[in-house]
């Protein structure tokens, strides 16, 4: 068969949209085509996937002409994500892997020359997409762990290409897999927790102490002003530790934001975030830039 459709899923601010990986092999001149609005990023996945198929022992079609389409055309598709997606197409339209077999699955994962799997952005942004879907989610080491806090997710972790492929060879038998390469992470929502700055730890401030009490209990907003070294930011930083603590689908979409900016970690799961951002930053700084915005402004509610 010389046309295979793998699932995985683009970034669209705080979304992850469904993304159709297809791809083609044609008899004529040797090429490899990538299409589909990509970035530099994504279009670098072609060096990236033919080493890595090579590296990983497999066999890269070099006679033929390629063509990989990232599905719809008009979404914006960014970072290393779609190379293991590109790599599995590529094997199911070359006959080394099953096609059929990768229907309910969706992938992400950056590939390393040698077929090492790595850490992607937003698999909790993914993982979110697929709540209560049979769909079945493969994710590298790092990113299944962050996905896995999302409830009635199947995650499967596999950290090599090989690991992946080996699980859709035709005629393939379960019970020769791999535990430690390819394993089922069970959906576990850590709970979460409420450690952080105390009010307690700060002397004096009565007044200051007693609004930030006042602005928890009833929701409201509060500004700081003062000169440095005041205190503004200490305070701040408790507030939090007044709030009651957060909900799973609060703690899950707080963990999605950090996710999709890389700058998500497990110690802090449940724990309301306080953002610091300098005194000289410009309103355009403090939303993420020019480019991003507007994919943020869609997805605003």
């Amino acid at each position: 068969m010389s046309l295979s459709l793998v699932h995985s899923r683009a970034l669209l601010g705080l979304e992850a949209a469904a993304v159709t990986v297809e791809v083609h092999l044609a008899n004529g001149l040797p090429s490899f085509t990538l299409v589909g609005l990509a970035e530099t990023e994504v279009k670098e996945a072609r060096e990236r996937v033919r080493s890595a198929i090579l590296n990983a022992g497999l066999e890269f079609p070099h006679n033929k002409r390629i063509t990989v389409n990232l599905a719809p055309a008009d979404l914006p598709k960014d970072s290393g994500r779609f190379d293991l997606p590109i790599a599995l197409g590529i094997l199911a339209a070359s006959g080394q892997i099953d096609p059929t077999a990768l229907a309910g699955h969706e992938f992400a994962g950056e590939l390393s020359l040698s077929g090492e799997l790595r850490p992607v952005r937003g698999a909790l942004a993914m993982a979110l997409a697929l709540r209560a879907m049979p769909t079945r989610l493969v994710l590298p080491p790092g990113s299944a762990e962050e996905a896995a806090l999302v409830p009635d997710i199947v995650i499967y972790k596999a950290g090599h290409l090989l690991d992946v492929v080996q699980q859709f060879v035709p005629g393939r038998d379960p019970a020769a897999s791999d535990a430690t390469a390819w394993s089922r992470l069970a959906s576990q929502p850590l709970h979460p927790r409420d450690e952080g700055p105390d009010l307690a730890d700060v002397k004096g401030q009565a007044g200051a102490k007693r609004a930030l009490e006042i602005a928890a209990a009833g929701g409201h907003s509060i500004l700081f002003s003062g000169p440095p070294g005041a205190g503004k930011s200490m305070l701040a930083e408790r507030l939090a530790g007044l709030l009651p603590p957060m909900s799973t689908d609060e703690a899950l979409e707080s963990a999605a934001v950090a996710s999709l900016a890389g700058r998500f970690d497990l110690g802090h799961w449940g724990r309301r975030p306080t953002c610091s951002p300098h005194h000289s930053a410009s309103a355009v700084a403090l939303v993420g830039g020019v480019a991003k915005r507007s994919q943020f402004a869609k997805c605003s509610r």
